[in-house]
Formats: C-alpha cells, structure tokens, sequence
C-alpha cells in the first residue's frame, strides 16, 4: 500500500454562506464543502484540518489546513492541475490558492506561530461593502482607541474577550499588534497574536468602540481586562467585518523545503 504524503493546502473564503470553518452538525462549513471537493479530485477519503477555527460568517484572505493522500503525486505541474482541478468543483465563495508537500509530522494548527485579522468598517452606505465590512453611523476616535489598543497588548490573559464554555486550557495569548487604520472613508482594526480565543477579536473590536464613542476611557481597558469576566466587556461586533488575513510558520516554510504551487 502506497504511504501516504502530508500537504499543507491554502484556501481564501467568503464565508458569509457558512457556519464557520469547522465541520458541524446540521450547518453548512467550509471545512466541510473543501473535504468533499478533495475527496472527488483525488479519488479518496480527504480529511482537511485547519489552522484554527472561524465563526459563522468570518471571511479569510488565507487560511491553512492540511491532509494526507496518497493519489496525488509531487511534481508542480501536477499540484498546479490539482489546484485547478480541486477549485473548479468548489463553489464561488471558497478558492485554494495553493497546495505544498510537507513533512509527515507537519501541523497547519500547532505549528503555526502567528495569526493576523483585519475588521472592516465604513460609514457611508455601499452596496459592494455589504457583507464585507460593518456600516456603522457614528465615527469614532481612533487616536483614543489605538491608546487603549496599546493597553490591551500589554496582558496576556484574555478571559473577559473569550466566549463562554469553550474547551480550552489557558486564555492566554501574546497579542504583537493592535491597531487601527484609516482607509479612504473606512477604519481598519489591525491584530496578531499567537493563538486568539473563540469571539475575541469581535470583542474587543465591541470593546475598542466604547472607548472610541467616549462612553469609557481608555484606562478602563485595564479594569475589564483585569475582571476576567466577558460580560464587563462590549458587545460582539457583527461578524461580516472580520477577516483572518495572514498564517505564519517557523522558518524554513514550507516545511519541506518546497515551492509553492
């Protein structure tokens, strides 16, 4: 029996007609949809799994999951027609970029060392915005808000940012950028870390608002953050604004030395 090869496989999607990355019952996910449309071009039972997981309705400019086949074989030529092949029976909203042979022991979630999102919002009604970014009405102060983003990087445990009753071991996470940027009439909030907790980013965008529509200071981040307790903190930001926009890995990547299809 031919043993099988380990492939990291790069992948951008919409994912407002989804329920997420992660296969779930009952909902639609795109971990779902690329698994099937893997196993059709590949002719064998495809299991893909991601770098992490996004909610219903976050977007993804790259993502990175892996699998194991023993079908496809190496040569460019020959990723570059599986690529194509695998795209052209996936629907509009999910694209693959890009398939890598790596190293048996390679893990798109573990061994990933940084992961960057953006969280759109614009202020004057666009119809080729709707879905993509957040509308809102009331502009806030950035220059009030990138203070307290500066406050949030300075802690490590996020436990007033986290969705309640997940299954994880530690709220802790090494927040390296939090920013917020202006773009013709939009802003942009701008964050890499480690590891992020399920809602996280969402809250603390609805958290960052406070701050920016002059309802909190932004010393009082300090206070939230310190509470350990979600409900001190602001409401969750509508989820078509966010995007996961970069995956990092240790140096040399791909980790088998290989070019990217």
């Amino acid at each position: 029996m031919a043993a099988k090869q380990r492939y990291f496989i790069e992948l951008a999607y919409d994912g407002g007609n989804y329920h997420g990355w992660q296969s779930q019952h009952n909902a639609v996910s795109v971990q779902e949809v690329l698994n099937k449309a893997l196993s059709t071009i590949l002719r064998e039972p495809i299991e893909a799994l991601g770098c992490g997981r996004t909610d219903t309705g976050v977007h993804a400019k790259e993502f990175i999951a892996h699998f194991d086949c023993k079908s496809m074989v190496h040569p460019p030529s020959s990723i570059v027609n599986s690529v194509r092949s695998i795209n052209s029976v996936l629907p509009h909203d999910i694209a693959v970029k890009s398939i890598i042979p790596v190293h048996a022991g390679a893990h798109a979630r573990f061994d990933a060392t940084l992961r960057s999102y953006e969280y759109h919002i614009h202020f004057n009604k666009d119809p080729f915005k709707n879905g993509y970014s957040w509308l809102l009405r009331d502009e806030p102060d950035l220059e009030l808000m990138n203070r307290a983003a500066k406050i949030i990087m300075g802690y490590i445990d996020f436990s007033c940012f986290s969705k309640s009753n997940t299954q994880v071991k530690t709220n802790n996470c090494k927040i390296v950028n939090a920013e917020w940027v202006r773009e013709g009439d939009s802003i942009i909030f701008k964050i890499s870390a480690d590891r992020f907790l399920r809602n996280m980013v969402r809250a603390i965008v609805g958290t960052l608002l406070m701050v920016g529509h002059k309802e909190i200071e932004p010393e009082a981040i300090r206070d939230i953050i310190e509470s350990k307790n979600r409900s001190n903190a602001g409401a969750s930001v509508p989820a078509c604004g966010l995007y996961l926009t970069e995956v990092k890995y240790p140096l040399p990547y791909p980790p088998e030395g290989g070019t990217i299809a």
